[in-house]
């Protein structure tokens, strides 16, 4: 089993504050799935205005947290990629959001990976409010060069 804190989820992703919404990975077993989570703050820009007096976690950034913690899934299974190598979000289906996620939530990523082939991968995603699910999706992620 792999953790990752901090340091290491930077080298990991190419995201970075405001829009890095992994703050550490529990467990991983490389090739089968991975535990993260966000700590969810009221200091979070999008608080400022999804609600005002109500701040709710807005659902598209639950599925983006997801989607960076089957990045992390993927780089740990393969390896590192060459440096013009980036995993985009490629596609979502069966998206539902069952539970609102606020301020002082601890976000609970966890996300199985269900196939892999050519550069693109398939995982089962649920986001967890304690024992509550929050969200649930098939993500699709692509490996692509930047240049």
């Amino acid at each position: 089993m792999i953790s990752m804190d901090i340091k290491q989820i930077l080298e990991a992703l190419p995201h970075r504050y405001p829009f890095l919404l992994v703050d550490r990975v529990v467990e991983c077993e490389v090739g089968k799935h991975i535990h993260a989570y966000k700590q969810v703050t009221i200091n979070e820009p999008f608080f400022n205005g999804h609600f005002p007096g109500h701040p709710v976690m807005p659902g598209v950034l639950i599925i983006e947290a997801l989607a960076q913690a089957a990045g992390l899934l993927a780089y740990q299974t393969r390896g590192k990629p060459e440096e013009h190598v980036i995993c985009y979000f490629a596609g979502i289906d069966n998206a539902r959001f069952k539970y609102p996620v606020t301020a002082g939530d601890r976000l609970e990523l966890k996300v199985d990976l269900l196939r892999h082939a050519r550069g693109v991968w398939k995982f089962a995603a649920r986001a967890m409010v304690g024992e509550q699910l929050a969200a649930e999706a098939e993500i699709m992620v692509a490996e692509r060069g930047n240049k």
